[in-house]
């Protein structure tokens, strides 16, 4: 297990890399060039760039989340192939500079959706919150007014440049079902993944946060059997999965210790958090320790540790605490709270396989 820690850059974080370098165990830094508008080429001075002050700190820089998938793409648009052709000079630029694994996701318009960013709970933290009634009946637009007043930094999958052609991008997606979101993902993995293999980088795409449909959208990473129909598409092994606990979790359905016990060793990439899901079909974001939650953390990780899992993972989303002034979901001290929580579960079984006493 090679634990690492998401940053989102020098000019666009409260987390200094100074601070994360005081997380024990802690070897790599996830990161991408935010800065770039979706469909650009990630060119090799500015990747360079990023990766020599992140390696000054004494990190590695093997993963990148995330190289954006450009609607166009998604939609199946007539210059899609553009968009595909720069996606692959990314590819080719990152791996020169050492890049392993790139994390990405299909989902339409939203990367990811809440409808409260600093939702109350009764410790006195706040936390990222979804609200099924108020997201069935809200208005895209009152969504997108809702996150961009939560912070003044910029929010990964709600860019302003992609906010203000929300209209214009729903007209669209009417004429996209899941079927037809699926023939594109086809399309764009078999232009991608040669590339991806000549270079040795390892795709992982992201399940859908939350994983049903929204506002009408199609959604299509949702559970084990989206990973099948993924895996027929190609059999390359640069075809992979990023396995989140919280987002594919959030749906009850999802059994993520038997998810992570099928699907490890497909999974380059590993984000583990906890939810706390309601009947109501709402749910919170929690602290990592699993009896906050309503996913079995503690199974999780003994799966991964079963199979000598030695991809990348990396604590998600976090409370915010002690009073911390943060991105949203993003602060220092929950996710460091996290990720020593995840390393003491590993020693644990690590001691219990050694037949020792834990």
């Amino acid at each position: 297990m090679n634990i690492t820690f998401r940053w989102y850059g020098r000019d666009n974080d409260t987390v200094s890399l100074e601070q994360v370098k005081q997380i024990p165990g802690t070897k790599g830094i996830v990161w991408a060039l935010h800065q770039k508008p979706v469909g650009e080429v990630w060119e090799k001075d500015e990747i360079q760039e990023e990766v020599n002050y992140i390696q000054s700190f004494g990190f590695h820089t093997d993963v990148v989340e995330s190289v954006n998938v450009h609607e166009s793409i998604k939609l199946g648009n007539e210059d899609r192939m553009k968009y595909i052709e720069n996606y692959k000079q990314t590819i080719r630029n990152l791996a020169e500079a050492g890049v392993k694994v790139i994390c990405y996701n299909f989902m339409p318009i939203f990367d990811w959706t809440r409808t409260e960013m600093f939702h109350p709970l009764e410790d006195g933290s706040t936390a990222l919150f979804y609200e099924k009634a108020k997201v069935d009946n809200l208005d895209p637009q009152e969504l997108i007014r809702t996150v961009s007043e939560a912070s003044d930094l910029t929010l990964p999958g709600w860019e302003p440049e992609k906010m203000a052609r929300i209209s214009e991008l729903f007209e669209a997606y009417k004429a996209i079902d899941e079927e037809q979101l699926w023939t594109n993902l086809g399309i764009f993995l078999k232009e991608i993944l040669p590339v991806a293999e000549e270079c040795g980088v390892q795709m992982a795409i992201h399940p859908d946060d939350p994983p049903w449909s929204i506002f009408g959208l199609p959604r299509i990473i949702t559970g084990a059997a989206s990973y099948e129909r993924l895996f027929a598409i190609s059999d390359s092994p640069s075809n992979g999965i990023t396995m989140c606990t919280g987002s594919m979790g959030a749906n009850p359905a999802n059994d993520m210790v038997q998810i992570a016990e099928k699907y490890a060793s497909r999974a380059p990439f590993s984000h583990i958090r906890n939810v706390k899901i309601y009947e109501n079909g709402d749910f919170v974001e929690t602290s990592h320790y699993t009896q906050d939650g309503s996913i079995d953390i503690k199974g999780v990780v003994e799966a991964l540790h079963n199979q000598n899992y030695a991809g990348y993972v990396r604590p998600d989303h976090g409370r915010h605490i002690w009073g911390e002034v943060c991105r949203p979901g993003y602060g220092l001290y929950d996710r460091a709270l996290g990720i020593m929580y995840l390393l003491g579960l590993w020693d644990a079984y690590e001691t219990k396989q050694k037949g020792q006493s834990v």
